[in-house]
């Protein structure tokens, strides 16, 4: 938000009503429908969105509703992300929330690259995809640190257990080298916890012990190679740590409910993007 302020909310959930305001970033973690305007008892405008597309279909939209009233200036973009339920970060996140960033001397990269941003999408010069891209990417990176910093002490999850400083370190470990032999000795001795308290702590945390959620983990890996992939399932199966086909096959049938080949077939790939959206207007307005 860089001018104005606004009332945003889940579709057909008020309650996760929250107010919006000049310099604030908006995350929507799951990609949920969503509806923001200067009340949420507004008719939303998704008519102009509708019409923008046919028209200009590819280029960044600029709408511009309303009038009479205070300014209110937004820009909007977003990334797609496969099985987007299922991926730690995104299911851990609140649904809908807001990083503050204003009085506080760590944002200023924030608003320059927000600015930086609107002038991307306006110009389109060469590269801008590219620029864009990256630039949400790390927009995005800092609200979940942003979120993590606000956990309260006795909160658990997967969150949690990144800013932990032993079990986020174990999941660090985890999460580069997914297909490496990893045993809770070895995190132990890596964290600089004993195995026991390792074991305990990573489980109170997330709800789960460190061999589960790495079992859990290469699946969640195997699904998108499968998905995005061409790879033999053997080869899938043995760059997430199985050494043998059928162990994968039954592991993955377990997860996910079908065969890995049988889950291939029923899945299409979809690849990562971002489409920037500049939205001026003045007086009520919901979109």
């Amino acid at each position: 938000m860089t001018e104005g302020s606004c009332e945003a909310a889940l579709a057909n959930d008020p309650s996760s009503s929250i107010r919006v305001n000049a310099g604030e970033l908006l995350v929507v973690p799951q990609g949920e429908a969503h509806v923001m305007g200067s009340s949420l008892d507004l008719a939303p405008a998704s008519e102009l969105v509708s019409s923008y597309l046919k028209n200009t279909p590819g280029d960044v939209m600029t709408l511009n509703y309303g009038g009479g009233d205070e300014a209110t200036r937004l820009i909007c973009g977003f990334l797609a992300c496969d099985d987007t339920l299922t991926n730690p970060v995104l299911s851990a996140l609140p649904r809908l929330f807001t990083v503050d960033m204003r009085n506080d001397p760590h944002s200023a990269w924030l608003e320059s690259s927000l600015r930086l941003a609107a002038v991307e999408a306006a110009e389109s010069r060469v590269g801008s995809a590219i620029v864009l891209a990256r630039l949400s990417e790390l927009l995005f990176v800092e609200a979940v640190r942003r979120c993590i910093d606000t956990l309260p002490p006795d909160r658990k999850g997967w969150l949690a257990g990144v800013g932990d400083r032993f079990v986020g370190r174990a999941l660090a470990m985890l999460h580069a080298q997914p297909p490496h032999g990893w045993t809770v000795d070895e995190l132990a001795r890596k964290t600089g916890l004993s195995r026991s308290a390792l074991a305990q702590r990573f489980t109170q945390l997330l709800g789960q012990p460190p061999m589960q959620y790495l079992a859990r983990w290469r699946l969640q890996i195997a699904a998108q190679e499968l998905r995005t992939g061409t790879q033999s399932l053997a080869a899938v199966a043995e760059r997430v740590g199985y050494e043998s086909d059928a162990a994968f096959n039954r592991a993955f049938k377990r997860e996910f409910g079908m065969p890995p080949a049988s889950w291939r077939r029923s899945h299409e790939s979809s690849d990562v993007d971002m489409l920037p959206l500049s939205v001026a207007s003045r007086g009520p307005v919901a979109a």
